[in-house]
């Protein structure tokens, strides 16, 4: 019979002090993923907003800072992998810390299988341009095709995974710092390119949120604008691998959301100057543009150098691919580490000290999950980024939430307390509660995101409120079969945090 966990946050095996500032900051920006993020997302959020998507870029930052802020607070009180697993569970209790889990588990598997989608597609492009056989690039479209290249890719991410935080990062430096560049200099292009009457003269009323037609439009706008941060928390699920857990991976996650502000708000204000908001042509509206948008740029705004961007929108979605696995294998490690899902998920593999098993697990789920939303829509990136809004919107929102309650006595011994366990939090926390309802009120509609709809309702509704409801009845079961956790038996409300 297993040894029962211990009450007390505990170190799982995982490589202590092998990450640096440096390669947080690094695998922080890769799991983002820029260079995808813009691609997929631009066209979507410029059909809601229209020419305010810098403005919505903006908003959407805000909550994210607000929200990262909560979590270097909890991080720098109770470092564990589990992060919003842990400290919901620290707050609330072991149910809706157990939903804190499934919802970060559920948004990285969404998001895994969404960059899966785009590096099939960059692939073939990128073949198609190095070959110069246009055809190539229509190979994507091939549902066989199109599914055996994904499990490659997901198989190579599991397996660089698997060998652990060092390896991971040995193979992000090179691919993080071309997308950076790439971006930057389609920025500089992009705006050049435009001339002195482009399609879309610049106009400082981008930048104003107030000036969005409707709040529908701007609440779907912001989901859009939310994933494309999503990703940061990565440096918090690392903790128990950094240097000076209980710092660093909080500075590297706030750092990291500045970087991919900078580099958002310069493409999109130079693509939007250069191509336009029309239907037709390179107009960011225009359907054969709008899924995949720096595809379409690549060749009018960089000429020549056009393979570079399909290059690094390919090492984006590749390097995230690998990357993203990172945070759900350790949030699966923290569950079967306190007894919250079986124990197997807890096996940290003695050679390379990772959570071998639930890595395997995490990738297999979002392999699964992408080939069943292949099949059943057509518009697979538009919707599954959609209903990624909404499961960051629920396990931000309810880690942030969780970050006010578990501080509340000692909110109010400082100002600083106040603002960063208080304020902060509870502020980012409401936003991202009100774009959640707000969209999935909104989604009901078959209308909404790419038409898909099953009986009469919405896909994204039915992905996004399904896979919460999914969670609390797997959640129901595990507690009538594995009762210790949700008895406070393995972590307890009161835990206190583990000690160097």
């Amino acid at each position: 019979m297993s040894e029962p966990a211990t009450s007390k946050l505990s170190r799982k095996g995982l490589d202590m002090g092998s990450m640096g500032m440096l390669a947080l900051v690094t695998l922080g920006i890769s799991t983002i993923a820029p260079a995808y993020a813009l691609t997929a997302t631009m066209g979507p959020t410029a059909a809601v907003v229209g020419d305010h998507m810098p403005a919505v870029f903006l908003v959407g930052f805000l909550p994210m800072l607000l929200v990262a802020l909560g979590y270097r607070e909890l991080n720098a009180d109770a470092p564990d992998s589990g992060t919003s697993f842990t400290w919901a569970t620290k707050a609330f209790g072991p149910y809706i810390g157990w939903l804190g889990g499934w919802g970060l588990v559920s948004a990285t598997v969404i998001v895994l299988s969404n960059l899966a989608g785009i590096a099939v597609e960059f692939f073939y492009l990128l073949l198609a341009e190095i070959l110069r056989v246009p055809s190539i690039a229509d190979w994507s479209d091939a549902l066989p095709v199109n599914l055996a290249t994904c499990f490659v890719f997901m198989a190579a991410a599991i397996w660089v995974c698997y060998r652990g935080a060092t390896a991971t990062k040995a193979v992000q430096y090179a691919l993080v710092l071309l997308q950076v560049v790439v971006l930057a200099w389609y920025a500089v292009a992009a705006w050049r390119a435009a001339g002195d009457a482009p399609p879309l003269p610049f106009s400082w009323d981008w930048f104003n949120p107030l000036s969005v037609p409707s709040f529908a439009a701007f609440a779907a706008g912001l989901s859009l604008s939310i994933f494309i941060y999503w990703g940061w928390d990565v440096c918090l699920t690392l903790n128990e691998e950094a240097v000076e857990g209980a710092r660093t991976p909080g500075r590297a996650a706030a750092l990291v959301i500045f970087v991919v502000l900078t580099l958002y708000l310069a493409v999109a204000v130079s693509t939007m100057r250069f191509a336009g908001l029309g239907d037709t042509g390179l107009g960011l509206t225009n359907a054969s543009t709008r899924e995949n948008v720096l595809a379409a740029m690549a060749g009018p705004v960089m000429g020549p150098f056009a393979t570079l961007v399909a290059l690094a929108v390919l090492a984006s979605s590749i390097a995230s691919l690998q990357a993203t696995v990172v945070s759900p294998a350790r949030t699966l490690l923290a569950m079967g580490h306190y007894r919250a899902i079986a124990e197997r998920f807890a096996w940290i593999h003695p050679e390379y000290h990772s959570p071998g098993y639930a890595t395997i697990v995490a990738g297999v789920a979002a392999a699964v999950f992408y080939a069943v939303m292949h099949v059943v829509s057509d518009h697979v990136l538009a919707d599954t980024i959609l209903t990624l809004g909404m499961m960051i919107c629920f396990y931000y929102g309810l880690t942030a939430f969780a970050c006010v309650y578990y501080f509340r006595q000692t909110l109010f011994r400082s100002g600083r307390n106040f603002f960063l366990r208080g304020v902060a939090p509870l502020t980012g926390g409401l936003v991202l509660a009100a774009v959640f309802f707000q969209t999935a009120f909104d989604s009901m509609d078959p209308a909404f995101g790419s038409g898909s709809s099953v009986f009469g309702v919405g896909l994204v509704f039915l992905l996004g409120v399904g896979i919460i409801l999914l969670g609390v009845a797997t959640m129901l079961i595990i507690a009538w079969h594995r009762p210790g956790f949700f008895q406070g038996e393995t972590l307890r409300q009161d835990t206190p945090a583990f000690k160097g």
